[in-house]
């Protein structure tokens, strides 16, 4: 199963690319997940939000491959516990699904781009930095291999 997480913003601090590559090097046998960054608009003083969102959703949208179950991070999406991710996955990975999982940038996605999702999901009501859900993100999935595989990394 694939497993691609598209994020908007670059040159993300040297923190997240170790939480990050730590998690995704202990998933190496379960999924073949990737990272891509897709450059963030500029934000000027007098740029227009509405038109950078779009951007940022159009280029997000522009390099998911075509096949892939969309899905896009965001704080009105369903909240699932752990578990219930982990059976989410299981359920996907005997359809054969690869996954696509978009994280706007810092103003979100645009309503198009939400419109084009399977589904939406949350990963809590709190708002976290960008950066550091490209970390929980792939700590989760690395749990949900674990509870998957029976591996005391997930204890209740």
């Amino acid at each position: 199963m694939k497993v691609r997480v598209f994020s908007v913003g670059t040159k993300m601090p040297a923190w997240v690319q170790d939480g990050v590559g730590e998690y995704q090097k202990r998933m190496l046998t379960d999924f073949d997940f990737s990272l891509h960054e897709i450059p963030m608009a500029k934000r000027t003083k007098n740029a227009n939000i509405e038109q950078c969102i779009q951007k940022e959703s159009d280029a997000l949208l522009a390099a998911v491959p075509r096949d892939d179950l969309l899905v896009a991070l965001d704080v009105s999406g369903k909240s699932f516990s752990t578990e219930d991710l982990a059976q989410r996955i299981s359920d996907f990975r005997q359809q054969g699904v690869n996954l696509s999982l978009l994280i706007g940038g810092p103003d979100g996605l645009s309503s198009e781009c939400l419109a084009q999702t399977a589904e939406r999901w949350s990963l809590s009501a709190l708002t976290f930095p960008h950066p550091l859900v490209r970390v929980l993100l792939t700590e989760q999935f690395y749990r949900a291999s674990s509870i998957l595989k029976g591996h005391p990394y997930h204890r209740n």
